[in-house]
């Protein structure tokens, strides 16, 4: 399976909740994601199959900003 790889720009990240929830958003839609989040530097790193935008409304739909 080729996986697309995307990086996103989030705010709103502090704590370990946030990661899980933002963890737990994307897998909801798409289970085989590989997700690389680093809290420091508000990156959030997705290996996956949907589309960019897919996955930055669903962690948008946690309640987190994403970047252009």
């Amino acid at each position: 399976m080729n996986l697309a790889n995307h990086t996103f720009s989030v705010t709103g990240m502090t704590c370990a909740h946030c990661e899980r929830a933002v963890t737990r958003a994307i897998k909801n839609i798409d289970p085989q994601a590989e997700i690389t989040i680093d809290l420091t530097a508000g990156r959030v790193e997705v290996g996956s199959m949907q589309p960019r935008d897919t996955l930055a409304a669903a962690i948008v739909g946690e309640g987190y900003g994403v970047a252009p």
